[in-house]
């Protein structure tokens, strides 16, 4: 017989099987046993999700590790629950009876567990940063103006290297692209686009012409984080965009995105949301968000200090290049030069000089163009590329306080107000007809509720998957912070070298 005192399980008279499954299962060094084994045992029973989350919480000491009487309590609770019980420690009080036997099959079967690898929850992401960054490049580029009416048009070739295809773009069909993105995912970081501003006449000036280089930059750092992402690089949205070369794309993807619906319609774990998160996902989420912004914060101070250093480093190219010229310029002077009374003018000897330094400003003037180029390229684009994820979890985050919890919060609220109307209607009979349509306004605002509380939870299992997302993403900054080091460090070689 066993029995239950002070949450320990009497060992020596627990069921043989209980020593039969420790001794398949445990460790080769000693007799604990991987929580993730356990959570392979639980695995194999008939349990809900729920269920299964309720036993290892009951056992997890917090270690990764159960001791041989947190197993033998875990599979009390299992045989328990496959009886239609609780698993709450508290029945295993005072229990007078032998401990029932889980239904698992024979204890040898379980031996495999220990070898298997752990079954990954689908809350889970088990990607890599490198994994992200293979599954596809897309390069923006500016292709010559198609002038329309009365105005030019920017047009873009924006080719993937995943489905090796170069299809043609104007920003309006980014637009709609990223207007059917945010409907079909509402719970994902969806990147933001950069500003539409409408040009005026023929692109001369400077100022245009870098708007336009820096839109198509963002372009290209968009469709990368979105080719980039778990849930999005699969889906038909996103294919068509990168590999339709018809002539009304937008069509084409209104379409498609009627067809699929929004992810809480065709995500199989939509309903089931509640049963993967973890019990503690509120204040994971307060936190992951807490330290997101203050990285968010303090990248965006770096990003603009290396931006101003790549910007020296093209002013720098300038200055040593007119600096050059205004030698080489000097140098070439032909004019003849007087025979002062006095001494023999050196005029001639150093005007030779002087056009040869103007070789090496040239020189320098490269140098410090390819750093800057470098700067540009391999940090402060990379660092912009991070700052647009970090935003987009930021939006997400917004999105999710004022749309989903908001729209939810009305919902009771409205509810409320109905459940006091229809009391009243009982205390003061009304017609029945008016007592039927209220009871019919409340049920469909019951089901109403349910649906957001249903969309509540997918919205937090969406958080919590963009979450790991973004700290998936966080090795990238070491990469970046090493290329800014190594190009201040070639940049001061080259500059030294004769």
């Amino acid at each position: 017989m066993a029995y239950f005192s002070y949450g320990l399980l009497n060992v020596g008279s627990v069921p043989s099987y209980y020593r039969e499954v420790h001794q398949a299962i445990c460790s080769r060094t000693d007799e604990r046993v991987p929580l993730s084994v356990f959570q392979r045992v639980l695995s194999r029973t008939s349990l809900s999700i729920t269920v299964q989350n309720q036993i290892a919480e009951h056992v997890n000491s917090g270690d990764g590790f159960l001791s041989k009487v947190s197993l033998y309590k875990g599979l009390a609770l299992i045989a328990l629950a496959q009886q239609g019980k609780p698993p709450s420690p508290k029945l295993l009080e005072n229990f007078i009876q032998e401990f029932p036997k889980p239904q698992l099959g024979e204890p040898k079967e379980l031996q495999t567990l220990k070898m298997q690898s752990v079954q990954e929850s689908p809350l889970n992401l088990s990607l890599t940063l490198a994994e992200l960054l293979k599954k596809d490049t897309i390069k923006v580029e500016l292709i010559p103006e198609k002038k329309g009416l009365f105005l030019k048009h920017v047009e873009y070739q924006v080719t993937s290297e995943r489905f090796t295809v170069s299809v043609y773009r104007r920003y309006n069909d980014f637009d709609i692209f990223h207007e059917l993105l945010l409907q079909r995912y509402a719970y994902r970081v969806v990147p933001a686009l950069p500003p539409k501003r409408v040009l005026k006449g023929v692109l001369t000036s400077m100022t245009e012409r870098e708007f336009i280089e820096g839109r198509r930059r963002a372009l290209g750092r968009f469709l990368n984080l979105v080719a980039r992402h778990p849930v999005f690089s699969e889906d038909e949205l996103v294919k068509t965009f990168l590999t339709f070369s018809g002539s009304d794309v937008q069509t084409k993807l209104r379409d498609a995105c009627k067809k699929l619906g929004d992810e809480f319609m065709t995500c199989k774990y939509a309903t089931q949301a509640k049963d993967y998160l973890p019990v503690d996902v509120q204040s994971q989420f307060s936190s992951s968000r807490e330290l997101i912004r203050n990285i968010h914060n303090s990248f965006q101070k770096l990003r603009d200090r290396a931006e101003r250093m790549a910007e020296r480093s093209k002013e720098n190219a300038t200055d040593l290049l007119m600096f050059g010229k205004e030698l080489s310029s000097l140098g070439s002077d032909e004019s003849p030069v007087p025979i002062l009374a006095s001494c023999k003018s050196p005029w001639a000897a150093l005007r030779r000089s002087v056009k040869g330094l103007s070789v090496e400003f040239s020189l320098l003037s490269e140098k410090a163009a390819q750093q800057g180029r470098r700067e540009e390229d391999d940090v402060v684009e990379k660092l912009n590329l991070f700052l647009d994820l970090l935003q987009s979890y930021r939006d997400l985050c917004e999105r999710h306080e004022k749309g989903v919890l908001h729209e939810h919060h009305r919902a009771l609220q409205k509810y409320g107000v109905m459940k006091r109307q229809m009391l009243s209607a009982t205390v003061k009979p009304k017609e029945q007809v008016s007592v039927e349509q209220l009871e019919s306004r409340i049920v469909q605002q019951e089901n109403a509720i349910q649906a957001m509380e249903l969309r509540n939870y997918f919205s937090l299992f969406c958080l919590h998957q963009e979450s790991q997302l973004i700290f998936t993403y966080l090795p990238i900054t070491s990469h970046i912070l090493g290329a800014f080091v190594d190009s201040q460090v070639q940049g001061h070689k080259e500059v030294s070298l004769p």
